[in-house]
């Protein structure tokens, strides 16, 4: 009796210094650009468009204490080299404003940017930011995390809104959204990779591929 309660007393130590080691998750917090509107509005129809319901629904996204932007200042490659407005490096820069030269402008159709982090990393969550300073939904927004430069094995997607895979990266389930100066924050749970690449195939404005910038928060 006395063993056994010993042998109790050691895997509850165990178990409390497990629960100890694991880090504390707060919710994602990030510096945002101003609100800046201009321009005639565009109407917006898209079928699978996310509802001020689903907005107020979405719980906040949580990452550990001590997070920080691992792709700050990282490179970006593209599936357009030659980017028709701005540079790729600019898409990791921290400059999160919608003024002219704020932004870079790919070529029309399904085009990928993608930030290679260095190292693999875990990540919990992604910030992106398309173009804010008119309201816009961009079409087949897919983003997916792997070790492999060419994104051909070890794959995970951890975001598409293609609802009839236009794109032929496979049919998604999450929900177009109107770009605001809030980014979209997509959590991403521990995931962990080198690569993360970005799809988009035009917008309702028209049928080009913009990039403000791009966040990779992990430790």
């Amino acid at each position: 009796m006395k063993l056994k309660s010993l042998l109790l007393s050691s895997l509850a130590l165990l178990v409390c210094a497990s629960c100890g080691a694991q880090d504390k998750m707060v919710p994602f917090k990030t510096q945002l650009p101003k609100p800046k509107l201009a321009g005639t509005p565009v109407a917006i129809k898209v079928s699978n468009l996310e509802s001020a319901a689903d907005i107020a629904a979405r719980p906040p996204v949580m990452i550990p204490a001590g997070s920080t932007n691992l792709a700050l200042n990282k490179p970006v490659t593209s599936s357009d080299t030659m980017p028709v407005i701005g540079m790729l490096e600019q898409i990791t820069d921290g400059d999160k404003d919608s003024d002219e030269g704020c932004f870079v402008e790919l070529g029309d159709g399904k085009q990928w940017v993608q930030v290679d982090l260095g190292k693999e990393h875990k990540i919990h969550a992604i910030a992106l930011w398309h173009f804010h300073s008119q309201e816009r939904v961009y079409h087949d927004v897919i983003v997916q995390i792997s070790n492999d430069a060419d994104f051909l094995t070890g794959t995970t997607t951890v975001f598409n809104n293609d609802d009839d895979n236009s794109s032929g990266l496979g049919k998604g389930t999450d929900k177009s959204y109107v770009d605001t100066s809030r980014g979209r924050v997509i959590p991403v749970n521990g995931v962990s990779g080198r690569y993360v690449r970005f799809y988009s195939r035009g917008n309702t404005a028209n049928s080009a591929n913009h990039y403000i910038e791009i966040e990779v928060w992990g430790k």
